[in-house]
């Protein structure tokens, strides 16, 4: 069995830190660390700290009641976490997880616990790991891990392929989600390294080849990744020109931009980060909102309130947010959205949109109505 490829160090460190077994519930071979050689990893609780060690500075406001730091698993029994592959190592750390803690716990444990225990966190619906099977290694969740080789043979072919043919490659597993028919849309979900890009690419050519005069739009995050895709596209279509014009790889906001023009006649205009960064250092000049650092602000407009579309106080002081280390009180919400408000409004007056503000403009609702900005059709 090859477990761990690395320098004669870190191979034992790697090794001496995990054990390799089959689930008690689920059945499936898992690569587990030993709970008691991994440094604790929970976050201390505290009840007393000093102004320095906060990432930011708290203007002196009416005091709010201590938040507790409830776990989120709480409601889960033991039988309840072994169902979704948690290692009985860890069932202790997962039980008292909070919030902030569970991140990082999360990186400790097998991906499809991993997976499981964060749609439970999102969603509060906890889904079972697939049921067990005879043969460990025939597990799907085995699969993830581990591939089998049969032969001598199959090894030195699997070593003799180039990179490219390498970055790819399809895992049984995953061909299985590739070649499956599906009645409406599909999520295939998974972390950093699983091939879910992969599994992307291989969809957007079984579509082609079953469909002679199907069209494809390809998106991701940005640019830099779209362009990537498509080199990856290349690859796997043999560089047939007659394939790869019938796909469309671009980047959400370059797609965005084309259907705002499409359908308004006008170009957006959307503002960059230091511009952003301008208007939000004015605005907290402006609110008098100094109690918070310019840092804070940009990260609280970027990943809550223009990700999430807020567009009033009421709504602020409902959104979840989950992931966020700083936890906010009602007064310090309603001091943050004075500052926030005046942003919106900034970019309003300035006809500029955000990427969050242009994909809301170009979304479409039931009626065939285009959204106004600052709202999202479901």
């Amino acid at each position: 069995m090859l477990a761990y490829v690395g320098h004669h160090d870190d191979a034992y460190s790697w090794a001496e830190r995990r054990r390799i077994e089959a689930h008690p519930t689920t059945g499936a071979m898992q690569i587990v660390e030993v709970r008691e050689l991994v440094e604790e990893i929970a976050l201390p609780a505290t009840t007393a700290f000093k102004q320095a060690d906060l990432p930011f500075d708290v203007a002196p406001m009416e005091e709010e009641p201590p938040v507790y730091a409830a776990p989120i698993f709480a409601k889960l029994a033991q039988d309840d976490l072994l169902s979704v592959g948690v290692p009985t190592d860890w069932l202790s750390d997962v039980a008292e997880a909070t919030e902030d803690s569970f991140f990082a716990l999360a990186a400790r444990l097998p991906q499809e616990a991993a997976e499981a225990l964060l749609e439970y966190a999102a969603t509060g619906t906890l889904k079972p790991a697939a049921a067990s099977v005879e043969d460990p290694m025939a597990h799907p969740d085995t699969m993830r891990r581990f591939r089998v080789l049969e032969g001598l043979e199959e090894l030195q072919a699997a070593l003799d392929a180039p990179f490219e043919k390498w970055a790819v490659f399809l895992h049984p597993l995953q061909r299985g989600v590739v070649e499956r028919d599906y009645s409406g849309p599909a999520r295939v979900a998974g972390s950093a390294g699983t091939g879910k890009t992969v599994v992307g690419l291989h969809r957007v050519m079984r579509i082609l080849r079953l469909d002679p005069d199907a069209r494809v739009l390809l998106t991701t995050f940005s640019d830099p990744l779209a362009a990537a895709l498509q080199r990856k596209l290349a690859v796997l279509s043999g560089g047939r020109a007659e394939i790869e014009d019938r796909v469309t790889v671009a980047s959400f906001r370059r797609i965005a931009e084309e259907l705002y023009a499409l359908t308004t006649g006008r170009k957006a205009h959307v503002a960059d980060r230091e511009t952003v960064r301008g208007m939000i250092d004015k605005a907290a000049d402006v609110a008098g909102a100094r109690g918070f650092s310019l840092r804070f602000l940009i990260s609280e407009w970027e990943n809550v309130i223009d990700a999430w579309r807020i567009d009033s106080a009421d709504a602020y002081a409902e959104v979840p947010r989950m992931g966020r280390k700083n936890r906010l009180g009602q007064k310090q919400r309603e001091a943050l959205w004075q500052v926030f408000l005046r942003v919106r409004e900034d970019l309003r007056q300035r006809a500029l949109f955000t990427p969050a503000s242009l994909f809301a403009a170009v979304t479409v609702d039931r009626r065939g109505v285009s959204a106004p900005i600052g709202t999202i059709s479901d």
